[in-house]
């Protein structure tokens, strides 16, 4: 056989070369962005923990992140802006930030650039320029602290813990101040301060962890928790531990209505309480980013409804507002919870005695006529039903909906994703459009819902469209960044946000 031409040999070697050559200059890339990000994690940082700034990237925190998390941050950019940020603008707003000692705030660094982009001229006479407000107010604009009490120390207790801890270094005035549980045993401090350690669906709490059994407290990263064992709310003395104004999380779900939840508020040294399920009687049902603006001064007892609540009532508000729900039915698929058996077993609910690892069981949920309570306009017209699958966190919502208005897949999905990205409602509802998608993925998501895209379903009919919305939702932690959110709320904190529309 003869041999290829000489020529045929260059070519290759050409083409070898060439992609050799782009494969360093790829890496070389990723080197030098990897090396800024790198100089911007201690700047994030002072900023957080000297003056009160929160960095964020269209609403994704820069804070607490590893370097990698701040590049996938800037690649997330391009879903507003159809690019990647550049890490070496941000760097340059970080780094002239970083030289105002600035005061509170909350500083979004991919709409900086933009604006700075439009702007022109130099990084840092615009930095200053735009940020007039909090230059040189050394970190105030907060406030007084706001002692914070978890009332229990279950699922949703550990979780609003891991988030008040994690944001205790700077950017809010709450502070984690004490735990009030039943003692189950000798060592029940341990065992609580283990359970917060480890976590079977979340993983290990970021941080390190230190119990005195004697004192009863636990350390954790710097923060010292009092445990405090009590079975009755209103004879806890708060003030004896220097705890004071208080605002009480109830997460036991033992008292829903006004009555029994005033007993925290008979004890000395607090003031608020904010339950974390669904409020009987007239308390008000916050979902927040949806009627948060219903929180008054004068408000001492407020419900932070349900998660399935909080994962619906966003998304069903920008549909009716743009299109008007006639009616609907709301199906929740949702993980199991210590509320049913682990197996067969007595319980006072219907299904709910069947063992819940091994069983779908049908149940009822309160969630669609809830909704009512944070949206009006929506009273009367949802139903719903749930059922509970084997799994242990993840649930999923199916919203069935008759619109009066004509749509589409595309444009539903289209509006959903864009308030997503920069809407009022952008850090309730999250959008995803994925074929591998699947409940795991959620885990640890901090928005109240996630919309599957790739799921929607619209059938045009005469008098408008039919609906059926997939929503994603961790239950336990993004119910749980919701509740915090209504915590920082009734605390009155109020970060000034940047840049300025």
């Amino acid at each position: 056989m003869a041999a290829p031409p000489i020529a045929h040999y260059a070519e290759k070697d050409h083409n070898v070369a060439d992609i050799t050559a782009s494969t360093r200059q790829t890496l070389q890339q990723w080197s030098e962005r990897e090396q800024l990000a790198e100089q911007m994690v201690p700047l994030i940082g002072s900023l957080y923990r000297n003056n009160n700034v929160v960095t964020s990237i269209y609403g994704r925190s820069l804070v607490h992140q590893s370097v990698v998390d701040i590049l996938k941050a800037h690649r997330f950019a391009r879903q507003v802006d159809e690019s990647t940020l550049p890490v070496d603008d941000s760097f340059a707003i970080v780094q002239a930030m970083s030289d105002l000692n600035l005061g509170a705030g909350s500083v979004d660094l991919a709409r900086m650039v933009k604006k700075f982009r439009d702007v022109g001229g130099d990084a840092k006479t615009f930095v200053r320029t735009e940020l007039a407000d909090i230059v040189d107010k050394n970190g105030e604009g907060l406030g007084d602290t706001t002692d914070v009490v978890l009332y229990g120390f279950g699922r949703i207790g550990r979780l609003l813990a891991r988030i008040l801890l994690d944001h205790a270094g700077g950017g809010t005035t709450l502070r984690l101040r004490a735990i009030v549980v039943r003692r189950n045993s000798d060592d029940d401090i341990t065992k609580r301060a283990s359970l917060l350690r480890r976590d079977s669906v979340h993983g290990a709490f970021n941080g390190t962890i230190e119990v005195d059994e004697e004192a009863n407290t636990i350390t954790a990263n710097g923060t010292k928790i009092q445990i405090i064992y009590a079975s009755d709310p209103a004879s806890i003395d708060y003030t004896e531990y220097g705890i004071n104004n208080a605002i009480v999380v109830d997460n036991t779900g033992v008292w829903r209505d006004e009555k029994g939840l005033g007993q925290h508020l008979e004890a000395k040294g607090t003031s608020k309480v904010i339950l974390t399920a669904p409020g009987k009687g007239d308390l008000k049902n916050i979902v927040f980013g949806v009627n948060s603006d219903d929180i008054t001064e004068d408000d001492t007892i407020i419900s932070a409804a349900s998660c399935t609540t909080n994962a619906i009532t966003p998304v069903l508000k920008v549909i009716n507002d743009e299109y008007g729900i006639h009616h609907g039915h709301v199906e929740t698929v949702h993980a199991y919870t210590n509320d049913q058996n682990l197996i067969d077993n007595f319980h006072k609910g219907s299904r709910r005695g069947r063992a819940a690892g091994l069983n779908m069981v049908l149940t009822e949920t309160g969630a669609a006529t809830a909704v009512a309570k944070a949206l009006p306009e929506l009273a009367g017209k949802l139903s719903g039903n749930a059922i509970r699958v084997p799994v242990p966190n993840v649930s999923m919502a199916i919203l069935k909906l008759e619109l009066d208005g004509e749509t589409s897949k595309e444009e539903i999905n289209a509006r959903l994703r864009q308030e997503s990205l920069t809407g009022d409602l952008s850090k309730q509802i999250d959008y995803i459009y994925s074929h591998d998608a699947v409940s795991n993925d959620f885990v640890g998501s901090n928005r109240a819902g996630v919309v599957d895209g790739l799921a929607t379903i619209v059938n045009e009919g005469s008098k408008g469209s039919s609906l059926v919305l997939y929503v994603w939702y961790d239950n336990e932690y993004g119910y749980s960044t919701q509740v915090v959110r209504a915590v920082e709320t009734l605390a009155g904190e109020n970060l000034q946000v940047f840049p300025k529309n």
